[in-house]
């Protein structure tokens, strides 16, 4: 995969991209919000790595100008950075986005990481083709979902749980099963990211946002019964 290295430390910049060239990956590395927003409309990345701190733009404004515009929004990102507080994970997952690595990281679990989106990306390539659930649709081809024959702005990680979800109609889902099934990775990751996406998401849904119930003490499940 190609992967946009967005890092204004260029030491550490420079042990990421050789990392990820040792697992078999492509790094292009930027130092500024600018350069990453250039370079990921002119030359689409596969993944985006983005720092926190930058020295012109904030990597969360970064990543609001990526989801806002429907020719990034798809890209997976990770954030990378040194802001480990659970309020700054939260921001980072409601802003869109897809993973979360925290400072001082090993360069194992970067390449890690990013391996666990190009499994999620072979898995979506065989995402069913249509599901439909009352108002809800959703495109498995195309990554696009529909209410009510509105498109709703989703994240490639978004698309992905409510696929995981609709998938299996009625099953609970564990919140840890969730971040296996969804997430794919094996470091540790809080469950409380699978609560904020789940809401992320039913906000984002609106009516439909009930579709996704949640089974007290348990976890997650996609009703099998179409919303009347």
């Amino acid at each position: 995969m190609r992967i946009l290295v967005v890092e204004d430390e260029s030491d550490f910049a420079r042990l990421v991209a050789a990392a990820l060239e040792r697992a078999g990956h492509r790094a292009v590395v930027v130092g500024t919000g600018d350069a990453a927003l250039w370079e990921a409309h002119a030359r689409p990345p596969d993944c985006i790595l983005l720092d926190w701190m930058l020295p012109d733009l904030p990597g969360t404004e970064v990543l609001r100008r990526l989801r806002s515009d429907p020719a990034t929004r798809p890209i997976p990102v990770i954030l990378v950075t040194a802001r480990g507080e659970e309020v700054d994970r939260v921001v980072g997952l409601e802003l869109g986005a897809d993973d979360y690595v925290v400072k001082p990281v090993s360069l194992r679990e970067v390449a890690l990481r990013v391996a666990a989106v190009t499994r999620r990306r072979e898995q979506g390539d065989r995402a069913p083709p249509v599901i439909v659930a009352g108002p809800l649709r959703l495109d498995g081809l195309s990554h696009r979902a529909f209410v009510a024959g509105a498109e709703v702005d989703l994240t490639a990680l978004e698309f992905r749980l409510l696929v995981a979800l609709a998938s299996h109609r009625g099953r609970v889902f564990t919140r840890e099963a969730l971040l296996r099934e969804v997430w794919d990775v094996h470091t540790e990751v809080e469950t409380r990211t699978v609560d904020v996406t789940v809401k992320r998401v039913r906000d984002k849904l609106g009516p439909a946002g009930g579709l996704i119930e949640t089974v007290r003490g348990v976890g997650y499940r996609f009703s099998d019964q179409d919303p009347s």
